[in-house]
């Protein structure tokens, strides 16, 4: 078994993911394994606007589970890319529909790589953005401190390397698991603001679209940061359906750089 499929294995959790619909920070649900495949071009289908009135300050060191005062914002934010299908079809998805999400990249994956020359463009116009998930996805809580800054700083190399953009400020812990050490090696590189979530579709495992589309409906809410993952086929195949919950609540798609901007 080669290193890459070994990873995979070890990251899959694919039995937490059945168990259900999580919410808090820390849901073990945040894994990644390989698999899935692109679904074919639908109608392209207008989404809600996103806001434009003055970003959020948040200050360093802030960990956030959602997205701060009233309105009707929604920030999915999709992890991993254990997938080169699934992250080619997230693409495709975002250029028929206008959608806006953060990706937290797992720098050791291909899928990024295979996808920068469609992925680049959205990055450099703001509709996607980028933020660290480190290179190979372990649990930095069991790491040394010299070992947690070498999977973010290989990471951010990676992003600035292929995409113009290091991630910073934001940093997804795998796991949603850091503590101390982790956010202050993490804020010695840029990465400030670890970024948790309040809702997740459930699919780091390999999971039903029926189970999938029930916790989007329990969690697609305004002011919410929703974490899903480029890992399995079954989200691919409920993008329309994703987007008629997302126009039937009125929520707007925002990027975290939309709504969030660092104070000093």
């Amino acid at each position: 078994m080669d290193r890459r499929r070994l990873l995979t294995l070890l990251a899959a959790g694919t039995a937490a993911a059945l168990t259900g619909c999580t919410q808090a920070q820390g849901d073990p649900l945040d894994t990644g394994s390989a698999g899935g495949t692109q679904p074919p071009g639908t109608t392209p289908r207008l989404l809600p606007a996103r806001p434009t009135g003055p970003k959020t300050p948040i200050a360093p060191g802030t960990t956030i589970t959602g997205l701060p005062g009233n309105g009707n914002a929604m920030a999915l934010t999709v992890d991993d890319g254990a997938s080169p299908e699934v992250v080619g079809a997230y693409i495709e998805f975002a250029k028929r529909t206008g959608a806006r999400f953060t990706f937290f990249v797992t720098a050791y994956y291909d899928s990024w790589s295979l996808h920068k020359d469609a992925l680049r463009p959205l990055v450099d116009s703001g509709q996607i953005q980028l933020g660290n998930h480190t290179w190979n996805h372990p649990d930095l809580t069991t790491l040394s401190a010299s070992a947690v800054s070498s999977q973010l700083d290989q990471a951010k190399t990676f992003l600035r390397n292929t995409f113009g953009v290091d991630g910073t400020p934001f940093y997804r812990p795998p796991f949603g698991r850091h503590n101390g050490t982790v956010d202050k090696v993490a804020g010695d590189l840029g990465y400030t603001v670890p970024t948790m979530w309040y809702g997740s579709i459930s699919d780091s495992g390999l999971i039903t679209e029926d189970y999938l589309m029930e916790c989007a409906r329990k969690y697609f809410t305004p002011q919410t940061i929703v974490i899903g993952h480029a890992n399995h086929p079954p989200v691919t195949h409920c993008f329309d359906q994703l987007v008629e919950i997302i126009r039937e609540r009125n929520l707007a798609m925002v990027t975290l750089n939309d709504v969030l901007a660092l104070s000093h």
